[in-house]
């Protein structure tokens, strides 16, 4: 039994009907701090040291009702250890009564872990449910929550919101010619310089592949979302050095605004998406703000061009770049 619960990741530590500790395993010497030897025969509240996170006010050990109530026990969320040494950790615990043959409840066994890393990695997994792995900007998840938020405040308050769709013109080639390490390396800079040219307040998003948003939540007129897209243009133009190459990139830009081109947030990011399409077939390395004109296009070429001859970039549109 000793081998085998010295071998586990979690503390394990049981006391009899009075509290007294009986036993403790190797990582709930390392938790507690206290050897095995000097906690044997000692109270549990002494060794086992709790309080509530938050408050610091000491905290009853969920053994005492397992005991009392015969029933497993958990313990309280945002609990933490304070160990021999006085420092603190951040623990999840339960407790179970220990039982003769006869049924009487003749202790208990309290198992806890170091809560910290579990809160690290769940706080990582949150991150990584919002934001794009290899750059570290905004998903689209992210960006349709905050393009939503922002349009309600803007019925508010009666101000403007802005979405930029962007796309590296010849990214694929550069990508396919000197490898996807190159490739993701180029689309990090990119994000980076992307990020540099934004407020706190804006919103930087990679949709996927070589294409990014841009919320632009609060602007007074349209020309202020036009000037930021030559920025973007002008910054973004300039060389990159990456492992020993020198690349050049240039950018395809759609605006959409709200209210005028759209409602919602689907709309808006249809619309802008949109407009960056007309911008890749107008000539590419420039920005076009959306106009209910571009709708008509896509549905004619849909009608018109055969099969064999689509480039599908997106579900929705078929322009031939």
């Amino acid at each position: 039994m000793r081998v085998a619960l010295n071998a586990v990741g979690d503390a394990v530590m049981t006391i009899d009907h009075q509290s007294t500790i009986t036993y403790m395993n190797r990582r709930a010497e390392t938790l507690t701090g206290w050897s095995e030897l000097e906690s044997i025969g000692k109270p549990l509240s002494r060794v086992l040291h709790l309080v509530d996170g938050k408050t610091h006010h000491r905290i009853v050990t969920p053994a005492h009702r397992a005991i009392e109530e015969n029933r497993v026990q958990d313990l309280s969320l945002d609990c933490a250890l304070v160990r021999q040494d006085g420092s603190k950790l951040e623990i999840e615990d339960s407790a179970a009564p220990i039982h003769d043959r006869h049924g009487r409840v003749t202790g208990a066994v309290i198992v806890f872990r170091d809560a910290s890393m579990s809160k690290v990695m769940l706080e990582r997994m949150a991150y990584l449910a919002q934001h794009d792995a290899l750059t570290g900007l905004a998903n689209r998840a992210l960006m349709t929550e905050r393009l939503s938020q922002a349009i309600g405040l803007a019925r508010r308050h009666q101000h403007l919101v802005a979405l930029l769709y962007l796309d590296l013109d010849d990214f694929k080639p550069i990508n396919d010619s000197l490898g996807h390490a190159v490739g993701d390396s180029l689309l990090q800079a990119v994000a980076s310089r992307l990020r540099d040219c934004m407020r706190d307040i804006d919103t930087v998003c990679r949709q996927g592949g070589d294409e990014f948003a841009i919320l632009l939540a609060e602007i007074r007129k349209p020309e202020d979302a036009t000037k930021v897209a030559e920025k973007l243009l002008a910054v973004l133009s300039r060389p990159y050095r990456i492992e020993g190459h020198e690349l050049l990139i240039t950018l395809s830009i759609g605006i959409s605004l709200y209210p005028d081109d759209a409602d919602d947030a689907d709309a808006l990011m249809h619309n802008a998406d949109m407009a960056m399409y007309h911008t890749k077939r107008n000539g590419r390395n420039g920005h076009q703000c959306f106009t209910a004109e571009m709708n008509t296009l896509p549905i004619r070429r849909r009608r018109t061009e055969p099969s064999e001859h689509r480039t599908f970039h997106s579900p929705q549109f078929f322009f031939d770049f």
